[in-house]
């Protein structure tokens, strides 16, 4: 079996303040605090000797490439992102980075955000804009039905708030 895997979708380029906030402090994080450190114990191992046999070492060398790659696609990522601050003129339909509130044919309300892929958090209940329940929300007003294909079938819900 071989260990390619294609390359993710970027997906869309929106992402909220917040979000890019948070994808800055990753990449502070990773660069100026993680990678001094973890920098520091390799060139410790190395002067141990034989670097071959030396686990502090080979993990450590693992570690840098591992945050390498993050800081890459992060830097890469924050160029092309377009944050997304203002509030749409048009506040009674759905669009990127509004709270929607739904309900369902059963009566089971549900909350969420619509966020930048960069941002999905579903414990937060944040769905990503490129997801087919966001896709199938942005443009709709309030009391609209909406209809999604799930894995467990086609899905209503009514759209009963927005919020940005």
């Amino acid at each position: 079996m071989s260990r390619y895997r294609p390359p993710r979708k970027a997906g869309t380029a929106l992402i909220t303040p917040e979000g890019e906030a948070k994808l800055r402090a990753e990449l502070h994080e990773l660069w100026h605090v993680k990678r001094p450190k973890i920098t520091q114990s390799v060139s410790e191992a190395a002067a141990q000797g034989d670097r071959s046999e030396n686990a502090e070492y080979i993990y450590g060398k693992k570690m840098l490439r591992e945050i390498d790659s993050r800081v890459r696609f992060l830097t890469k990522r924050l160029e092309i992102l377009k944050v997304i601050d203002q509030v749409p003129a048009d506040q009674s339909k759905v669009y990127f980075a509004a709270t929607v509130y739904l309900e369902d044919e059963e009566g089971t309300e549900m909350c969420c955000k619509i966020v930048g892929p960069d941002e999905l958090d579903l414990k937060k209940n944040h769905i990503s804009i490129d997801s087919p329940l966001a896709r199938a929300l942005v443009g709709k007003p309030l009391d609209a039905e909406i209809t999604v294909q799930t894995p467990t079938g086609v899905k209503r819900w009514y759209i009963t708030g927005i919020d940005y």
